[in-house]
């Protein structure tokens, strides 16, 4: 169904009980891409930084806004780092591309670079966030999603099946979506992503699936449109 992906990682998702990244679980989910990237399917990465930094805490310690988020995004170039180092011990060729321009460690982001690179059958994985302050990782994957012209973003969630009109876990009534619109997303509150990057989405018509990344080949079947988590458009 889809062979341009652009997956979206948050930084939690790679780490551990107590760390903050756990190798066993970064290799488990790089078995998974590799697995949709024997496919086939052309993919493009961006990870959260979550796992290190949030700028809300930083903020309440302090730390001015700006100084706060350029930590953060330093923080994804280390996990892209820690995500491309796992692919390719398990024989997957990889580049890292920044929006912070960091020569010595990776590639600056080039539009038509990064899609040659897709071309040529390599994962590209990128870091920085959009290189400015005040901007999430959700922005950042609804930005490189429409630059490199992929299919949809597929949103990876820890032990989460998809969009739910509530918290599942403090709701038992709380209803799953099968599909939605972005303005529900507006209209219901429903923070699956913020709302810079979902008027980016709906403008251009991105699809967006939402997905437990936690069930093993899930990442593939959602890639060859079996009706799993949720459908944004």
């Amino acid at each position: 169904m889809y062979k341009r992906i652009l997956l979206k990682l948050s930084g939690e998702a790679l780490s551990g009980n107590d760390t903050n990244f756990d190798s066993e679980v970064i290799r488990v989910i790089c078995k998974e891409i590799k697995e949709v990237h024997d496919a086939g399917v052309e993919i493009a990465i961006v990870v959260g930084g979550g796992n290190f930094i949030r700028g809300k805490k930083l903020e309440q310690m302090g730390i001015d806004r700006v100084q706060g988020d350029n930590m953060g995004m330093l923080a994804t170039v280390i996990n892209a780092l820690a995500v491309q180092s796992t692919l390719e011990s398990l024989g997957v060729d990889t580049r890292v591309q920044t929006a912070i321009d960091i020569p010595t460690v990776a590639e600056p982001f080039i539009q038509r670079r990064a899609i040659r690179h897709l071309e040529k059958g390599r994962i590209v994985i990128f870091g920085g966030g959009t290189g400015s302050p005040y901007f999430s990782t959700d922005t950042a994957s609804a930005l490189r999603a429409q630059e490199i012209k992929a299919d949809a973003i597929l949103m990876a969630k820890n032990g989460v099946d998809g969009v739910y009109s509530d918290d599942p876990d403090k709701n038992p009534d709380a209803v799953k979506y099968d599909h939605l619109g972005y303005m529900d997303l507006v209209n219901q509150n429903l923070q699956v992503m913020d709302l810079t990057a979902a008027t980016l989405c709906k403008d251009n018509g991105m699809k967006l699936v939402v997905f437990n990344m936690n069930e093993s080949g899930n990442i593939l079947r959602v890639v060859n449109g079996e009706p799993i988590g949720t459908l944004i458009e």
